[in-house]
C-alpha cells in the first residue's frame, strides 16, 4: 500500500497565476476563480472545507457549500447546535479550504466567523427545497441516534407537522459569514514550483500582497 501511494505523482501544467496583474483585493480574484471552476463544470465548485477549533483546542474539519459572498465575506448556512456550531460559538476563528483538483488550483482563506440576522437566515431557507427545510427540523445534527429508523421517523413526523404550511426556519439553524483576514491562492506549477500568492489583511481596508515559496 505504502509503494504504491510513494509512486502517486501528477505533473501540474494548466496555468500560472500573472502576479503583475492581480487585483488589489482578494475578493475580487477570489470571484474569478470561482467563476471559472463553476463554469469548467467541475461537480460542487462551491464546496468548501471549513475548519474549526473547540475551546479545548480540538480542531475539526468538514465540507460545507458556499452560497454567498458579499463585500464582508463568505456565507454558508448550517445548524447551530452542531459541533461546527457549537466550536464557532466557543472560538469564532475559522479556516476554509477550496480545491479544484481539474484546475490544480486550490484556496485556503482564513478569518472570524460572525452570525447572520434573522432576517438574512429567514430570506435563504424560504428559497430552500421543501425537503430540505423539513430536513432542518428532523435532525439533530451532530448528536447521536439509536438508529437511522428514529431520522426517518422524525422526518415524517415534521412532514405531517407542517402538511399543508410554510416550513419556517428553526431558530437553530441559520447562516453564518466569514469575515477573512487572508486568502492564499495556489496554482499547481511544472516540477512542484507552484504559484503561492498570499493577501493578508493591514488595515483601513488594504491588503499586503505576498509571494510565497512552494
Amino acid at each position: 500500500m505504502n509503494a504504491s501511494l510513494e509512486k502517486l505523482r501528477k505533473e501540474y501544467t494548466r496555468k500560472e497565476i500573472g502576479i503583475s496583474s492581480l487585483p488589489s483585493k482578494p475578493g475580487e480574484f477570489f470571484r474569478e476563480w470561482i467563476q471559472e471552476a463553476i463554469h469548467a463544470k467541475i461537480p460542487e465548485p462551491n464546496a468548501m472545507i471549513l475548519s474549526t477549533v473547540s475551546s479545548d483546542n480540538r480542531p475539526s474539519s468538514r465540507t460545507v457549500l458556499l452560497k454567498g459572498i458579499d463585500e464582508e465575506g463568505l456565507i454558508f448556512f448550517t445548524n447551530y447546535l452542531s459541533r461546527k456550531g457549537k466550536e464557532i460559538a466557543e472560538n469564532p476563528r475559522a479556516a476554509i479550504l477550496f480545491l479544484w483538483l481539474e484546475l490544480e488550483r486550490q484556496v485556503r482563506i482564513e478569518g472570524k466567523i460572525e452570525k447572520l440576522s434573522e432576517k438574512e437566515s429567514d430570506k435563504y431557507f424560504a428559497l430552500r427545497p421543501r425537503a430540505s427545510q423539513l430536513g432542518a427540523w428532523a435532525s439533530p445534527q451532530s448528536q447521536v441516534v439509536d438508529s437511522r429508523d428514529i431520522l426517518d421517523k422524525n422526518f415524517r413526523s415534521v412532514e405531517e407537522k407542517f402538511d399543508g404550511k410554510i416550513v419556517n426556519r428553526p431558530p437553530f439553524w441559520g447562516g453564518y459569514r466569514l469575515q477573512s483576514d487572508y486568502f492564499e491562492f495556489w496554482q499547481g506549477r511544472r516540477n512542484r514550483m507552484h504559484d503561492r500568492i498570499v493577501y493578508k489583511y493591514e488595515k483601513s481596508n488594504t491588503w499586503l500582497i505576498r509571494l510565497l515559496a512552494p
